[in-house]
């Protein structure tokens, strides 16, 4: 899986854990039944095929994405890990920016502009986070959100094949976030493609506590991480104050009764 679609679905699955009951987790790369007709989410109309391409995300994740990411957790000393994550963090604020200036938020945009240099400068090129320090807290946007934000529907839930979840909204946005990843800074094909699994790694590590509650504590992990991820982006979209969910708490009124036939 992405940095991106682990960073979204863990990060997201982490955030939403709070309240839930313990259960045995189902075994990695195995799809859970999908859920009666009754209960499914009109957010995932194609969730027969989701739960399968998540199934195989999962046995991904297992069979090379976790044991690369437990050797690169005892290889390289926590100072070092630290450093790449702040330098990944740094180029990723630079795509933030933008994006929160396209949003229309020139106050944030701004703030993250100065954030970006003052890491760059002050911080030895993003290896060191000063600006954290300086009460200028890093606020990622991609585009996905910058599309929500200009009244763009989230559409489908989906899970795509190694980059995890999405909306459709969301992966027409990701074509564009790749496009600025840190991944395309190097001109060598396999400098590149050294970026990509440090990223992936990276995010993979700092994730490692969240995917054991997670594990530990969803009953269905599938459609855990869906309600949790769209929860999230939710949220994001709406800067933390979504709009309500209209209700009726109003009780139907009863039926009329009918009129007495007439026995003459």
């Amino acid at each position: 899986m992405s940095a991106s679609g682990l960073r979204c679905a863990l990060l997201a699955s982490a955030l939403a854990l709070g309240g839930c009951a313990s259960a045995p987790s189902a075994k990695p790369g195995a799809a859970a039944p999908a859920a009666p007709a009754a209960l499914r989410n009109p957010a995932d109309p194609w969730e027969a095929w989701n739960r399968k391409v998540f199934a195989f995300n999962d046995a991904l994740d297992e069979a090379i994405v976790l044991p690369a990411t437990e050797t690169y957790r005892k290889a390289v000393p926590r100072l070092v890990r630290t450093g790449v994550d702040n330098v990944l963090g740094n180029l990723g604020d630079v795509w933030s920016t933008v994006n929160h200036l396209l949003q229309g938020k020139l106050q944030s945009g701004v703030e993250m502009g100065i954030r970006v240099v003052t890491n760059t400068v002050f911080g030895l090129g993003g290896l060191l986070d000063p600006a954290s320090e300086m009460r200028l807290p890093r606020r990622p946007q991609d585009f996905g959100l910058t599309l929500g934000h200009w009244g763009f529907g989230p559409g489908p839930y989906m899970v795509l094949p190694v980059f995890g979840p999405r909306t459709v909204r969301d992966t027409f946005g990701l074509a564009l976030d790749r496009t600025f990843d840190a991944a395309r800074l190097p001109r060598q094909r396999a400098v590149s493609w050294s970026v990509v699994a440090l990223e992936i790694v990276n995010t993979r590590a700092n994730l490692l506590a969240a995917t054991q509650l997670l594990q530990e504590a969803a009953l269905d992990r599938y459609s855990f991480v869906r309600d949790a991820y769209l929860a999230r982006r939710l949220d994001a979209v709406y800067d933390g104050a979504p709009p309500l969910e209209p209700f009726d708490d109003e009780p139907e009124a009863p039926a009329p009764a009918s009129a007495p036939r007439s026995t003459s």
